[in-house]
């Protein structure tokens, strides 16, 4: 087909309102077959003859949607921020008080609103309309990261500050990774559902990558302060792209309950879902002895291998790198069975991967595990939420996704205890301990539930 043939077919099918779920070609080339009046979770018609007309790679199926592909975009520039917050906490407080265990804290800290505000941010996401919800808490963190910013550049900061505004960082978040999650598969639908959130995990995998140099670069030549003056701008930059999103979404109620009576629904799913339980604490395993080894990351970076803080930005974006991989690849799967067997297998690796760091000071070596680790890390992660929305009814997939919040909000237990065990220990053995811990209580779990691992 030349350009005249193409223009002319994407013009004939825009000329009518053409949805489907997976698009079809009406003969050799030209449009779509299947006819749906549109709603929320389908392609619109220019995204079908596009699909059609052009092909699509397996891995890349949500890219379909219009809404996700604006979504996607919004998240790599959320994510360039959240990359560069994520170095700059850390090696913020380590050189403020030379001491592993108030880097745990301080992380607590940015975590801890999850837990406390998991429960509320499912109800409300079950409530409110995303887009717009997504807007507003993305604009709270640009606001929280001005604010740290002039602190810093005024030279009056304090730990004590450091450690509130990190608290006020972790409250927007609890709220924009429930409705973010629940938002895409919205958008997508539960047959791309897995694609569809690894798509976005691996976004936000590439912003964390040129988050993580640039905060290495952007605080060794010109300031931690200025560091969070670029962090403001890419949350900004989110929200004015998140502007284009035009679906309220599939969950959005036509009667709306109040918070109080979603809230009571909430404890009642709960009660209800053994399975979702089950996620809740296979969730909350891989934070507490899993997820909050990158607390530690300065500590390696400063004192172990004595790279500093450029150095330290590279080790994160290669972290992030490994994640990024290991997200390509569960995106090409498709709707893969046996899920949960995965994911029980990714997070044993987790666990196995963070007893390496215990052998070795090399480099090279260590940069090979980092990448290994997050690459189990990130499969895990995006399978909990997958099969934590998919146990649930349509209308409760926000409160999934608080449960999720909810799960990893017991991360400050972890962060404080790696910190405290990093101080006596070391580093190395701190990881030691966890990464044991977590791959024995995972294979424990895998072989007691079988129901989980047939998901």
């Amino acid at each position: 087909m030349d350009a005249f043939d193409l223009t002319l077919a994407l013009w004939t099918c825009n000329r009518e309102v053409y949805t489907t779920q997976s698009c079809e070609r009406r003969d050799s080339s030209i449009c779509c077959q299947r006819h749906f009046t549109h709603e929320a979770g389908t392609p619109r018609y220019g995204d079908c003859c596009v699909a059609s007309l052009i092909g699509r790679p397996a891995w890349a199926d949500s890219f379909q949607y219009r809404d996700f592909r604006v979504l996607w975009g919004a998240s790599i520039f959320q994510s360039l921020g959240m990359g560069m917050d994520q170095i700059a906490l850390g090696w913020l407080v380590l050189q403020m008080t030379d001491s592993p265990f108030m880097v745990g804290v301080a992380a607590a800290a940015r975590m801890a609103p999850l837990f406390f505000l998991g429960i509320l941010s499912g109800a409300i996401a079950d409530r409110v309309d995303r887009r717009l919800f997504l807007r507003i808490v993305t604009w709270g963190g640009s606001v929280t990261s001005v604010i740290m910013a002039t602190i810093l550049l005024m030279d009056v900061a304090q730990v004590w500050h450091v450690i509130v505004m990190a608290a006020a960082t972790g409250s927007f978040s609890a709220f924009q990774m429930t409705i973010r999650q629940s938002y895409i598969y919205d958008i997508v639908g539960p047959e791309h559902a897995l694609n569809g959130l690894a798509l976005s995990a691996m976004g936000q995998r590439v912003g964390g990558v040129v988050g993580a140099i640039t905060a290495g670069v952007i605080i060794s030549t010109v300031s931690i302060g200025g560091q969070y003056l670029a962090i403001s701008a890419s949350y900004l930059a989110a929200v004015f792209v998140m502007f284009a999103l035009r679906d309220i979404g599939q969950a959005a109620p036509a009667q709306r309950e109040s918070i109080l009576k979603n809230l009571v629904g909430y404890i009642q799913v709960l009660r209800d879902n053994r399975s979702l339980r089950a996620l809740m604490f296979l969730t909350a395993i891989t934070e507490v002895f899993g997820f909050t080894h990158q607390s530690l990351l300065p500590v390696f970076a400063r004192d172990v291998l004595e790279v500093g803080a450029l150095g330290l930005g590279f080790m994160w974006a290669i972290r992030q790198a490994g994640g990024m991989i290991a997200l390509l690849l569960l995106a090409n799967f498709g709707n893969v069975k046996r899920k949960g067997l995965v994911m029980f297998a990714a997070a044993i690796g987790f666990g196995l991967g963070q007893m390496a760091f215990s052998l070795t000071t090399n480099m090279f070596v260590f940069l090979v595990t980092l990448a290994f680790i997050n690459a189990c890390a990130s499969t895990a992660d995006t399978l909990y939420k997958t099969l934590m929305q998919s146990n649930v009814s349509n209308e409760q997939r926000g409160r999934a996704m608080g449960s999720w919040v909810l799960s990893i909000g017991v991360a400050p237990v972890g962060h404080v205890s790696i910190g405290a065990m990093a101080g006596v220990l070391g580093a190395q053995g701190a990881l030691l301990i966890n990464g044991s811990i977590l791959a024995v209580v995972t294979l424990a779990s895998a072989i007691g539930m079988p129901k989980i691992r047939r998901l």
